[in-house]
């Protein structure tokens, strides 16, 4: 048992690695990737702030977005990361994988770890372009720290999650519809962009059981108070969650090839 998780940790940063490569051999995602992001925070983020519609006691309305903002990126590029899977389906690069020993939880924790990454990079850009629009964070080593860690579990889990559609729908129209109707209903029923408590009834339901939520939670608290009082909860939700869908990834991932 320990053999066989020390193997497929080893083989997962390989895999890794081979995914981060690709990322910088083509920075003109980053630049890309970086639209979203400024375009809420700059353009919707200062409008709401300026029309006052939208409660947020002791914070201003950019400051309580940013932490949102920064969740729906990651989910954003996360999400979709199931596509790749299709592309190296198509290519034969998946099938030549399939062949190895390569133990098939690392195959996805591998993706994972990527996804993870390429979501750091929106947090990077989320907190820079919040200091050119002189949004006040809470930024120490621990929040930092704190950040990365539910960045790389939240990018974990949505990325397991889109492996799983993509084992199931098996081409890239079709994963990419699916994708949005995903992606849209989990943004909207968080707190990423408006309180909870402002909600219906039936959707602040909907929000309690939604893993994004936690995302917003525990970043909202570790960049704008420093509090941790919930962070802890909210990493083990989403550590439980990325691992749970991890496993339903790694037996679903063969069947991508069929």
């Amino acid at each position: 048992m320990l053999y066989y998780l020390s193997q497929t940790i080893t083989k997962s940063y390989v895999l890794a690695e081979m995914e981060t490569r690709k990322l910088l051999h083509d920075p003109t995602e980053l630049i890309s990737r970086a639209i979203q992001p400024i375009l809420w925070l700059g353009i919707f983020g200062e409008a709401l702030s300026k029309v006052r519609a939208i409660t947020t006691p002791g914070l201003t309305y950019l400051q309580f977005i940013t932490p949102g903002i920064l969740t729906q990126s990651v989910v954003f590029v996360a999400i979709f990361y199931g596509l790749y899977v299709i592309m190296d389906r198509d290519t034969g690069v998946l099938q030549k994988l399939l062949v190895t020993p390569t133990p098939r939880l690392a195959l996805v924790w591998g993706k994972m770890a990527a996804a993870g990454i390429r979501g750091l990079s929106q947090a990077l850009i989320v907190f820079l372009f919040a200091m050119v629009l002189g949004i006040r964070l809470h930024i120490t080593p621990w929040s930092v720290l704190g950040v990365i860690v539910i960045v790389m579990l939240g990018a974990s889990f949505f990325s397991g999650l889109s492996m799983i559609v993509a084992s199931i729908v098996k081409t890239r129209e079709r994963f990419m519809g699916i994708g949005q109707v995903i992606t849209l209903p989990l943004f909207f029923a968080s707190s990423a962009i408006y309180p909870i408590a402002i909600m219906p009834a039936w959707l602040q339901s909907v929000s309690n059981v939604n893993p994004l939520s936690y995302m917003v939670d525990g970043l909202r608290a570790l960049m704008l108070s420093g509090s941790v009082e919930r962070v802890g909860f909210d990493i083990g939700v989403l550590a439980v969650s990325a691992l749970l869908i991890s496993v339903l990834s790694a037996w679903l991932y063969p069947k991508v090839v069929l």
